[in-house]
């Protein structure tokens, strides 16, 4: 599966995932660096496409805004639960946090016992990273899903040597989905780069509208195109406003 050749700026609509698409993943979420070749590519990008380029991340919006300073995108952070338009808009729902405190008391004993274990609080979520001890990722999953088990409206996301609980509400297709009733987004194919397990249903939803696909790395998937990695698709990107400009 080659990477797609794209060439008209005014029909496309890019959506891009941070972790493992745009950065190459770290041992701790705040070591990636963002390419200064990277983050040029995606200020002509946001210019040639009217602004009809997104962020889809696991990440608080806050977050992926320091790594893009000073370009500032739209993005749907947290797996789509929180959203800001082009128009700079935030959309955000109520949501309950008391599962929070519920689950990191219940993980307290395991982060004591490993303290390279990282855990991430954000809005409606709580993620437990992994990545320091791989052995533990089955001790890891089992010990959110315990967490969880009685916590209505909480749901777990399984992602590269990271856990999560999350509000249910949202996923990142349902965020594409949203874009893609909005200006500048409307009207255009849809095309999502991701490389984890939570970027299926984006791929999925991709498909289903007509538009392209693009799985980052290894693993099974619904899409169409693949990447060997992140450089691989690095590369395609920095090339793309080129090849939009012919």
């Amino acid at each position: 599966m080659t990477l797609p050749d794209l060439h008209n700026p005014n029909r496309i609509a890019l959506f891009l995932d941070f972790d493992g698409t745009l950065v190459a993943i770290a041992d701790r979420p705040d070591d990636v660096q963002l390419d200064l070749s990277t983050r040029q590519a995606l200020m002509q990008l946001d210019t040639q496409l009217d602004g009809a380029i997104a962020i889809i991340t696991g990440r608080e919006i806050a977050v992926v805004d320091r790594f893009l300073h000073p370009l500032r995108l739209s993005v749907a952070g947290v797996h789509g639960l929180t959203r800001r338009d082009a128009q700079g808009h935030t959309h955000v729902p109520e949501i309950d946090g008391g599962f929070v405190p519920k689950i990191e008391a219940a993980l307290r004993p395991m982060l004591h016992k490993y303290p390279a274990l990282l855990l991430e609080s954000k809005y409606g979520a709580l993620a437990l990273h992994f990545r320091p001890h791989p052995e533990l990722e089955q001790d890891c999953i089992a010990l959110m899903e315990d967490a969880i088990r009685d916590l209505p409206g909480v749901e777990l996301k399984r992602g590269k040597m990271v856990v999560e609980a999350k509000a249910i509400w949202g996923n990142k297709g349902a965020a594409i989905a949203d874009y893609l009733n909005e200006a500048p987004f409307a009207g255009r194919q849809a095309v999502f780069a991701g490389d984890d397990v939570t970027d299926e249903d984006a791929f999925m939803l991709v498909n289903v509208r007509g538009g392209l696909s693009i799985k980052v790395g290894p693993g099974e998937t619904h899409a169409a195109y693949r990447a060997a990695g992140t450089n691989e698709f690095l590369s395609w990107l920095r090339q793309l406003p080129a090849n939009l400009g012919r």
